[in-house]
């Protein structure tokens, strides 16, 4: 990959990135305070500020490594602290907790979905305008965290989403594959570089991103 290129490309996703991982984050934090869980909040983790959801290896060094070398950033943010037996109904709560980060990825892309109609219809800017480009990176992002978390395995959001939706005498060995958390991130990056993931993770991007664009419509005829 040509330096420039890498360079263009890491300044365009920059903005987007730090926002999607940390409200995505901060979600986890406020919906499990909500139900009874204020653990991210003494952390002082209920908060925008990406450098307290930043992981030094996870969210700058594993990304830029992986973008550079397999042309494909992959990495994490530092987890929000929740816990679970704080909750007041642990087991139900935990997958409103869960879905709350993918949630957040939707209004974002969302968002920024918006400022990409209001940049290109109302302030007529073209398709490689800086802010533009960033509009469409945010589009991409959000819609990429969203799917790729709703993936139904433990650690991801997914997984923790089925966990609270099975009954109990499933729940409790599905949870447990949860601490192989670091096997299951590892698995996925080998079956992103061979493809397996391709099309759930394109589908899904393409599905989220057409309702996105269906729910702007009427501000795009307005802007027309």
């Amino acid at each position: 990959m040509n330096i420039d290129s890498f360079v263009q490309t890491a300044t365009v996703f920059v903005i987007p990135v730090l926002f999607a991982i940390s409200l995505h984050e901060a979600a986890h934090g406020y919906v499990a305070r909500y139900f009874g869980d204020s653990t991210a909040a003494e952390a002082g983790r209920l908060t925008i500020n990406p450098l307290k959801h930043i992981d030094p290896f996870g969210t700058i060094l594993l990304p830029l490594i992986l973008g550079w070398v397999l042309g494909q950033p992959f990495g994490f943010a530092k987890p929000v602290p929740v816990d679970y037996g704080r909750l007041r109904n642990p087991k139900k709560h935990m997958a409103f907790v869960a879905a709350a980060g993918p949630a957040a990825n939707f209004i974002m892309g969302l968002a920024w979905t918006i400022l990409w109609v209001v940049l290109t219809q109302v302030f007529q800017l073209a398709g490689d305008d800086f802010f533009v480009q960033m509009a469409d990176a945010g589009r991409g992002v959000n819609s990429i965290m969203c799917v790729f978390n709703l993936i139904p395995i433990p650690p991801l959001d997914g997984g923790r989403i089925v966990t609270g939706m099975l009954p109990m005498s499933l729940a409790r060995p599905y949870a447990r594959i949860e601490r192989y958390g670091m096997f299951v991130f590892v698995g996925l990056i080998v079956m992103l570089q061979l493809g397996l993931l391709t099309g759930f993770l394109v589908n899904g991007m393409h599905f989220l991103q057409s309702i996105w664009n269906l729910l702007v419509l009427p501000l795009q005829i307005l802007f027309s």
